[in-house]
């Protein structure tokens, strides 16, 4: 068996632990974060790799013959990133070929980025999509402009929020009140023939399915505590929405929400 110093041992820690907690970062499942974590602590010489995620920490412990070495990381949100996710696993499948060693993995966990689009074909796709939703529930041209706008508007206001670091349910909040309020001149002026139906479709950008999902997959594979918080935000993100939905009918008066 090969020999790892304790030094060593710390660096592959670091490693692994490293690359979990960007997985957590931006949004992997739980289940994933755990096999990807281990995979580089297996192929950086440990014999065994644990590690426990929480909704906002990982903590994690390689052995290697009778010596443990045991470490913990705060994860702050950074929004879901699959590029990110897939990055660091990239990094892990050519470890474990060989084709990097520790310090290479290192460097380029280290500067891995998020990509982003450019923010206004963000929005310009949000505004088709919610607006094709639209059409699908029996909207004819006028409405669907005006959920194209609304929906627009309301992406671009929660960009701004979100650049900003406001919390996120104060953005899902305003972004459901612009998007309804805008909504809201097309039923009062009877914009097309159902307008009602833009109310509805404009916030459709507003659902946290990713958060849904992830929680659900968690439940499913074990991961009931981490599963139970994604699932508590998801629901506290969708309230919020709804609250600002119902903020804006109290101002405009209009309470047409149908599809």
């Amino acid at each position: 068996m090969a020999s790892l110093s304790l030094e060593e041992q710390n660096e592959l820690t670091r490693i692994a632990v490293r690359g979990g907690q960007i997985l957590l970062q931006h949004g992997a499942e739980s289940r994933i974060i755990e096999q990807v974590t281990q995979r580089f602590g297996m192929a950086l010489g440990a014999d065994n790799v644990e590690l426990s995620v929480s909704s906002d920490a990982i903590v994690i412990t390689t052995r290697f013959g009778e010596r443990c070495v045991t470490t913990t990381r705060r994860c702050y949100d950074r929004g879901i990133n699959m590029h990110m996710v897939c990055e660091v696993m990239r990094i892990c499948i050519m470890l474990e070929k060989q084709l990097l060693d520790g310090k290479q993995v290192k460097k380029r966990l280290n500067r891995l980025t998020p990509y982003k689009y450019n923010r206004w074909v963000v929005v310009l796709m949000v505004g088709l999509s919610c607006s094709s939703f639209s059409h699908f529930f029996g909207g004819d041209w006028p409405v669907y402009i005006t959920t194209f706008f609304a929906s627009s508007c309301a992406m671009i206001l929660r960009q701004e929020l979100g650049h900003r670091q406001h919390n996120p349910f104060v953005n899902f909040a305003a972004a459901a009140f612009l998007a309804t309020s805008i909504a809201s001149i097309g039923v009062i002026h009877q914009f097309g023939a159902n307008p009602e139906i833009a109310m509805a479709a404009s916030v459709l950008l507003l659902v946290p399915g990713f958060p849904l999902i992830n929680a659900a997959s968690d439940m499913l594979k074990g991961h009931i505590s981490t599963g139970i918080a994604r699932w508590v935000f998801a629901t506290l993100l969708t309230i919020s929405a709804s609250i600002g939905i119902v903020l804006s009918m109290v101002v405009t008066g209009v309470w047409s929400w149908i599809v």
